[in-house]
């Protein structure tokens, strides 16, 4: 089941840094990561689906590349995002 409309905008409430901000690195990673997730689950029960796994691992590729960037960038709101949600040990 994919990520619906409403799904979505409950993520970006949450994460976002001000009022009607979607565009930010924390929302564009958190959205990422519920598309992630939602994938994961896929993949449990539809083992030999290798074409939405190419999807999967362009999808963690992006996140990675935008988790370097606010890294570099600032790291106290990085320490943040990942805590929150729940990406590092």
């Amino acid at each position: 089941m994919a990520v619906t409309a409403a799904d979505k905008a409950a993520v970006v409430k949450q994460h976002q840094r001000e009022e009607g901000d979607t565009g930010s690195p924390e929302v564009q990673i958190a959205l990422m990561t519920a598309r992630i997730q939602d994938l994961s689950d896929h993949f449990k029960t539809h083992i030999h689906d290798h074409h939405s796994r190419q999807g999967l691992l362009r999808l963690v590729n992006r996140r990675r590349k935008l988790l370097n960037y606010l890294k570099n960038a600032d790291i106290e709101r990085y320490r943040a995002l990942i805590g929150k949600l729940g990406l590092r040990k």
